[in-house]
């Protein structure tokens, strides 16, 4: 079944969205509870700014996919979606370990990978498409926040 380009765009949206929004089951408990006694950095955010924040983020990361989706088939695509799918995961993953599993450390050494992976989606998406890259960079820029943060809280406790 060919799936035209405006429901691969919803699609897209809908489930980055979605399933980004998951990981948020994991961290809503914890934030007045678990987190809320952690010692945190200077520099720690309201804990308000993230819902938004990740929202826009997944919004702009379907968007991405979306372009890189709408292209026909070939290895760069393919390898491209793959890498895109593993950042994915292991985005997904963080909420669990640093969250409900209380592993910063462990969540420390898991968004490096991420940030790892998001670049290389990045760099594997400009080879297809320039705007697809480009609406992943706030991305990456954030999760490179949230890598200082990660490691400034797993020092500090």
């Amino acid at each position: 079944m060919k799936i035209n380009h405006t429901f691969k765009l919803i699609i897209s949206i809908v489930a980055t969205v979605g399933l980004g929004s998951l990981g948020g089951i994991f961290t809503i408990a914890e934030i007045t509870t678990w987190y809320a006694g952690l010692n945190k950095p200077l520099f720690n955010p309201p804990n308000w700014i993230f819902g938004p924040m990740w929202t826009t983020l997944y919004f702009l990361m379907g968007i991405s996919f979306y372009l890189i989706w709408k292209l026909p088939e070939t290895a760069i695509r393919t390898q491209a979606i793959r890498l895109f799918i593993i950042q994915f995961i292991l985005n997904f993953c963080w909420s669990i370990i640093f969250f409900s599993m209380h592993q910063i450390g462990w969540a420390f050494i898991e968004i490096i990978c991420m940030w790892v992976f998001i670049l290389l989606t990045i760099v594997q998406f400009r080879k297809l498409s320039v705007t697809a890259a480009v609406l992943l960079i706030p991305y990456l820029l954030w999760v490179s926040f949230a890598s200082l943060l990660n490691g400034s809280i797993w020092r500090l406790n």
